[in-house]
């Protein structure tokens, strides 16, 4: 279904768990947690059941473009982020042509790259109790449209591929006095002025491994994963 700019995808129904049944010894246990429900040790009357309770998740949005390191955030998002029940967001930026400035257009199903339904189709192998949808945004600005997009929907972490600048544009920017500070561009300022989490993912080499994350808190961390 296309709506204001939204392509949802089917709602993937959340499948409640049955608790499993465990063994319990003939001990007092007051005052101990558990996530299962608990067992009367005694025989006594049954409890009412409690009707299902539907369990929402976090909403994380993954800007991506057919680019390698659009893939590398999504797939770093998939084995370090995201978890059951969550909604992800496969935001696709494309640079308006009309005057109408940083709005959503209503665009057609048949004009969606193919790239995004591989994507979608990747989150969905990976995490079977996900909700997936596809968004497709115009905007004149690339940042301000990405961190409007991400205050409108209440995202709670927004997730961007970061390239690795050349040294010819490093020494562009401090010939400049400029600072480089995230990375500069699209990147940092979705990252400085985010109102939810924003992380940028780059890939380290095939021969070290691993991803540099950086936040607003901090820059180009290592991790080994």
């Amino acid at each position: 279904m296309v709506r204001n700019g939204h392509i949802h995808s089917p709602t993937i129904h959340l499948k409640e768990h049955a608790d499993s049944t465990t063994k319990t010894n003939d001990r007092n246990t007051e005052g101990s947690i558990s996530s299962c429900h608990h067992k009367e040790t005694k025989p006594g009357p049954v409890a009412n059941s409690e009707a299902p309770v539907s369990v929402i998740g976090r909403k994380v949005m993954i800007v991506v473009d057919p680019s390698i390191e659009a893939k590398n955030a999504l797939q770093w998002a998939l084995t370090h982020t995201i978890q059951s029940h969550d909604i992800v967001v496969l935001l696709y930026y494309k640079k308006t042509t009309s005057k109408q400035g940083n709005e959503s257009t209503k665009v057609k199903a048949t004009k969606v790259p193919g790239f995004l339904y591989a994507m979608k189709h990747t989150c969905q192998m990976k995490c079977s109790d996900v909700q997936v949808e596809i968004f497709l945004l115009e905007g004149k600005e690339k940042g301000t449209t990405i961190v409007e997009e991400a205050k409108k929907q209440e995202a709670t972490m927004l997730v961007l591929g970061q390239k690795k600048q050349s040294m010819t544009w490093r020494l562009l920017l401090t010939w400049a006095g400029k600072p480089m500070k995230g990375g500069g561009g699209v990147v940092d300022y979705c990252i400085q002025n985010a109102t939810c989490m924003a992380v940028a993912v780059r890939r380290k080499n095939k021969r070290v491994g691993g991803y540099l994350i950086t936040t607003k808190r901090q820059k180009n961390f290592w991790l080994l994963a």
